[in-house]
């Protein structure tokens, strides 16, 4: 008789993946809930805006180092190169990193074989990488929370912090974003980068600093599954089955999602969703014409109506699919940017009041991401395929190996 009070108490009070809770007076009731909603325990807090990259006079804490800091630069297409990267003067905000583990991105590997992605072009030599994590070498003379020997996952990003979507909260969609191997910023590919303190966060000693750049793609499953208010009473449908998708799953599963269906053209990478946790895996081709049949066929693979779906790879057929097969008043966040421009049933999806999210990178996500790893809730562990050294060899098949695909899931280079 208890079991359906509880759930009410719970729904009322917004409990979900970030909410710490304190219950007075711990009854079979308050327990059972908590089990059901899998509460997490994050440390939550915003970014506080700080003076980036300010020239410093004086020493920064931790000494200097001699050491020619190398990295890997795009110079062409199809063309890395290992060589010298002088770094920016140490601000009074900022931190030295020794980079220890960078992980390849399909966005760099997009830049490799095209020297673009949607309209950011690289139109001189740039340092490649952004998703990464590394031991604190030096600090500037203002930070006080960092120490050289902390291993930190570090935030890509720099916003303005002056304009309106930053004092928002917004700062994802900052038009003054500086981004790790985004022309013309340079990434994080290299043996030492310097970057602001405050978006340097520790890691605990349980979590290794591969995982800590896994912090990065899971940011952006964590950011879409705030985006699509995702809970134990929504049914998640992913459309694609790469190294997003892949993590999608383990964060909608985070959040409370109680049935996970996902959809791709490869068998094996179904079969890694499967060992994931996929509660279903549809196989589909790339033809339009089957988008009928394969919807009939999610649909009774989920067994129940799809409330939210995330194409994670943005091409005319995935969005299709998950517009046709979401259920009236459901969501569609689309997280996947495969085409600039998409021709879709948007008349029916409409007419069905199917809500369109889009999301772009992430806001306030590493403390939560770095909680769900610490707490065991997410393993990102196996999707991490292949490993890598930092020769110029190694960094040219290392690429190669994520090109291709097959197996290779995520790539890391361990420097």
């Amino acid at each position: 008789m208890c079991e359906p009070l509880s759930v009410v108490v719970v729904d009322r009070a917004n409990i979900g993946p970030e909410s710490n809770v304190l219950v007075m007076g711990v009854t079979q009731l308050s327990q059972s809930k908590s089990r059901y909603f899998k509460l997490k325990n994050p440390v939550i807090g915003e970014q506080t805006p700080v003076c980036l990259g300010a020239k410093s006079k004086e020493m920064g804490k931790g000494g200097e180092s001699h050491e020619e800091n190398m990295a890997a630069w795009l110079v062409g297409i199809n063309t890395l190169k290992i060589q010298p990267f002088k770094l920016p003067p140490l601000g009074p905000h900022d931190v030295k990193v020794r980079m220890k583990a960078v992980g390849i991105c399909g966005s760099d590997v997009h830049f490799l074989k095209t020297l673009r992605l949607a309209d950011f072009v690289v139109k001189e030599p740039m340092v490649i990488g952004h998703e990464c994590a590394g031991i604190i070498e030096e600090v500037g003379s203002e930070v006080k929370n960092l120490v050289p020997g902390d291993r930190v996952a570090l935030e890509p990003g720099i916003s303005c912090w002056r304009c309106n979507l930053c004092k928002e909260g917004r700062y994802n969609l900052c038009d003054e974003m500086k981004f790790f191997a985004t022309p013309p910023v340079h990434g994080s590919l290299a043996r030492q980068v310097v970057h602001p303190a405050y978006l340097c966060f520790k890691l605990p000693d349980n979590l290794s600093l591969e995982e800590g750049a896994m912090c990065e793609p899971l940011s952006v499953a964590v950011h879409a599954c705030r985006r699509a208010d995702i809970g134990p009473e929504t049914n998640v449908l992913i459309m694609g089955a790469g190294p997003i998708g892949l993590v999608t799953i383990l964060a909608a599963r985070a959040f409370g999602a109680p049935r996970i269906v996902i959809v791709d053209v490869d068998e094996h990478r179904l079969s890694v969703a499967k060992d994931l946790g996929a509660d279903g895996v549809v196989k589909v081709s790339t033809n339009m014409q089957d988008i009928p049949e394969e919807v009939e066929k999610i649909c009774k693979v989920m067994g129940a109506a799809v409330h939210v779906s995330f194409d994670c790879a943005g091409f005319n057929k995935t969005m299709s699919t998950a517009l046709t097969a979401t259920r009236a008043g459901g969501r569609v966040c689309l997280v996947g940017l495969g085409h600039n421009e998409m021709t879709v049933p948007l008349t029916p999806a409409a007419a069905r009041e199917v809500d369109i999210i889009g999301i772009f990178r992430y806001k306030n996500t590493w403390p939560l991401c770095i909680e769900l790893l610490r707490s065991g809730k997410i393993d990102v562990k196996p999707l991490i395929t292949h490993r890598f050294g930092f020769s110029q060899e190694e960094v040219e098949e290392a690429f190669e190996t994520s090109a291709r695909g097959g197996n290779a899931i995520k790539v890391m280079f361990n420097l």
